[in-house]
């Protein structure tokens, strides 16, 4: 069984940075598509980034040039590399992975505010 376990959340001022992480475990990583999401307050989840098992990348148009998705098959992680951070960038954000079926992370919260 996949698990996915996200960390690196927390409070950043505006203009800020943050990385997030997603530890995987359960399944060969390499052949897993994954992706990060976050859910506002409210609002319905939406993608932020998803990278594929051959690092193709794409991107919300809301975060391209601000957010960098990458992947380590070697330590089994995506991470989220968040800069220039504004507060329409608070929710909590969720690590999924993806091949015949999706798992979900319980996700982290990251609030931008002054």
């Amino acid at each position: 069984q996949v698990q996915l376990v996200e960390s690196g959340g927390g409070l950043v001022q505006p203009g800020g940075s943050l990385r997030l992480s997603c530890a995987f475990s359960g399944s060969i990583f390499s052949m897993y598509a994954m992706g990060w999401y976050r859910q506002a307050p409210g609002k319905q989840r939406e993608l932020v980034a998803a990278i594929t098992s051959s690092s193709s990348r794409n991107y919300a148009d809301s975060v391209k040039g601000r957010f960098t998705i990458s992947r380590d098959n070697a330590k089994r992680t995506v991470y989220l590399q968040m800069n220039s951070l504004k507060p329409e960038d608070t929710a909590v954000y969720y690590c999924n992975a993806a091949r015949t079926q999706a798992y979900w992370g319980q996700g982290t919260q990251v609030t931008v505010s002054s």
